[in-house]
């Protein structure tokens, strides 16, 4: 059995190969473009796929993607038509936990007031909320965005949530479904946005969803790009409404030189490095599937298609 490599975006041939073969000895690790013949992968992992350029697998059993968001190629005409799973720990990512917690801080402590205030040589303290007047709203409380408001609880935040379907998380408000939504976003101080990116959340945080927010909110976005109407934030953002956004997506990515996102003072923009897995992080996930199907088990972190992610 023979496992390919396309463009998986972190680590060398030798740091793959040697991680695998501690558990895998007799599986074969192949590098796109040196393929050899495609009727041995049954296995494929991928970071930026082009399945333009990717020859007919025949024996190909599932895919494996290191991407959170599959949006971009989901849908591709030529995408194999086998399982596709994600490789993403069933606890979450350590990487995104401590990036969502540091920018939701960041937000919360003014860390940007007080930067423009070093910029010109001012030293005064900022009034600061305590975290149990400050209510955090999580847009999407999947396997990524879980932990961090778990730990956004613990310390003394009110963390509240809106999904597309029903969940029963302790300690965190939820809601869901389309009529839920407004009243979510009425008592939402920061807003984080974990959502996949589908047709039922295309711009989902545009001039009416940001107008029900509470006057000096902020907007974390680290789902995707299209997820914020930049005009409409631009517009709550020069009108004092939203007091801050931090943008680890944007659309397009990079944003144009024009974007006027890019030198808004109260704008924080990220070059979309939230999560950056090694191959000591992907590679067990990737071992595990692997084994899982080899013995007829369901594999972990399935993507539904239909649903787009």
């Amino acid at each position: 059995m023979t496992l390919l490599i396309v463009d998986i975006m972190t680590g060398t041939e030798s740091d793959w190969k040697n991680v695998i073969a501690k558990e895998l000895p007799d599986l074969e690790v192949r590098f796109w473009p040196d393929i050899k013949d495609p009727k041995d992968i049954k296995y494929l992992a991928f970071g930026r796929p082009n399945f333009d350029e990717l020859p007919d697998l025949p024996n190909l059993g599932f895919m494996m993607t290191r991407q959170a968001g599959v949006d971009s190629w989901i849908n591709h005409p030529k995408i194999p038509k086998v399982p596709l799973t994600k490789l993403e720990p069933e606890t979450g990512d350590p990487m995104m936990t401590e990036y969502v917690v540091l920018h939701v801080l960041n937000l919360h402590r003014n860390l940007l007031q007080y930067k423009k205030q070093q910029n010109n040589k001012v030293w005064e303290p900022i009034s600061q909320v305590r975290p149990e007047d400050r209510k955090i709203g999580f847009l999407g409380l999947g396997q990524l965005a879980l932990p961090p408001a778990k730990i956004l609880v613990e310390l003394g935040f009110p963390v509240s949530a809106w999904t597309r379907r029903p969940k029963n998380q302790p300690g965190i408000e939820t809601s869901f479904g389309p009529e839920n939504l407004e009243g979510f976003m009425k008592k939402t101080d920061i807003l984080v946005c974990f959502l996949p990116l589908t047709k039922k959340t295309i711009n989902i945080i545009n001039h009416r969803t940001l107008a029900l927010m509470p006057k000096g909110s902020m907007i974390f976005n680290v789902g995707r790009g299209e997820h914020v109407v930049e005009a409409d934030l631009l517009e709550a953002l020069d009108s004092g409404h939203i007091a801050a956004a931090t943008l680890d997506t944007t659309y397009p990515e990079p944003l144009p030189a024009d974007s006027k996102l890019w030198t808004h003072p109260n704008v924080t923009i990220m070059p979309h490095v939230a999560r950056r897995p090694p191959v000591k992080q992907l590679a067990p996930q990737i071992i595990e599937n692997i084994q899982r199907f080899e013995s007829g088990k369901g594999l972990s972190q399935p993507v539904d298609t239909e649903a787009g992610y």
